[in-house]
């Protein structure tokens, strides 16, 4: 069975026709469509991470309010950029987010994409090393934080220290075992795909890839998909890896999802410049459910992924994005689909 979340990228802003006018509203908003989604019968709740910008951007906070109001549906992110992050302190919010959850976290991180602020995480303390580019680093924190994960202690002891210690080099607490396993890369090439299997993470795969090759965007993504599966058995790895795909999918039921998603029946992909070289974003799905269908059908990437994500549109509320996921789930028991 294909598992079936959301993700938001939790955008607020002050405008009488947003639903979500305040970073309150976004929060409490998006712990409410998890509890929504669970509900529905949908499988996971997923937030992307943007800072300098209004949208969410401290995710853990939302991750362990999402845990605890909720008890079946994976929780994670979509992604976090590690140019900004202190690993060693990720390492404890994300055990203690995963233990409130009972070890249902699913946690996407990735080298980052365009944000609002040039450099922005200079700003946080974080700074290429001689000789690196921000990538590099973003790299270097990640291994950092995959090898605290594990929980291996590597910190000397104090000889005298305030509280007991147990024997030998201590490890950062709260520990949260099996957490290794479902860390997330989200790769926006085929290469990334490759390191993120060589290196024993899952991969996460949204509707931009920095590379464009001439063909569809989901046939892009599921050379993407097989090459990591390739890298992956390559590295030795032993357990069975995870993937997963973004898609923003409406199926117009409603006279409101016409009138909101109506003109994307002609959405396609769409090819253009990002970071001096050449990108391709995914198109939208909008139709009527029947023929809704037969276009997911023919897309490879979502076949070959056992994850998809659907990207809400938070602005227009809970109940119009618990309406969206409620529609997409019928769709996915169609028998021509097999996801259900």
């Amino acid at each position: 069975m294909k598992r079936i979340g959301f993700l938001s990228f939790g955008h607020w802003t002050p405008h009488p026709q947003s639903a979500a006018q305040s970073a309150s509203d976004v929060l409490l908003q998006s712990i409410d469509l998890a509890v929504a989604t669970e509900e529905l019968g949908g499988d996971g709740a997923y937030f992307r991470v943007h800072h300098f910008a209004r949208q969410l951007a401290s995710p853990f906070p939302l991750l362990a309010a999402v845990g605890a109001r909720t008890e079946r549906i994976e929780i994670g992110t979509g992604v976090i950029d590690m140019r900004y992050e202190n690993p060693l302190y990720m390492v404890e919010d994300a055990g203690a987010a995963d233990l409130i959850s009972g070890g249902r976290l699913q946690l996407g991180i990735s080298r980052g994409s365009p944000e609002q602020v040039i450099e922005g995480y200079g700003y946080f303390g974080y700074r290429p090393a001689e000789g690196e580019t921000d990538a590099d680093m973003a790299r270097r924190h990640t291994a950092t934080f995959l090898q605290a994960l594990a929980g291996e202690g590597f910190a000397e002891p104090n000889p005298r220290p305030m509280f007991p210690n147990p024997p030998g080099l201590l490890r950062l607490e709260p520990h949260s075992e099996g957490l290794r396993d479902r860390i997330w890369w989200g790769a926006g090439s085929r290469a990334t795909a490759e390191w993120a299997g060589q290196q024993g993470m899952n991969l996460m795969s949204s509707t931009l890839l920095t590379e464009d090759a001439g063909v569809p965007f989901h046939q892009l993504q599921a050379e993407q998909i097989r090459l990591f599966h390739d890298a992956w058995t390559a590295a030795g790895h032993t357990r069975e890896p995870r993937t997963s795909v973004s898609r923003s999918i409406f199926p117009l039921v409603t006279e409101q999802d016409h009138a909101y998603f109506g003109l994307e029946r002609r959405s396609s992909d769409q090819v253009g410049m990002l970071e001096g070289g050449r990108a391709i974003f995914g198109k939208t799905y909008a139709a009527e459910p029947e023929e809704l269908v037969r276009q997911l059908a023919e897309d490879e990437a979502i076949a070959a992924a056992d994850t998809l994500l659907l990207t809400v549109p938070n602005q227009l509320g809970v109940d119009y994005c618990a309406h969206i996921v409620e529609q997409v789930l019928e769709v996915a028991k169609d028998p021509a689909l097999g996801w259900r």
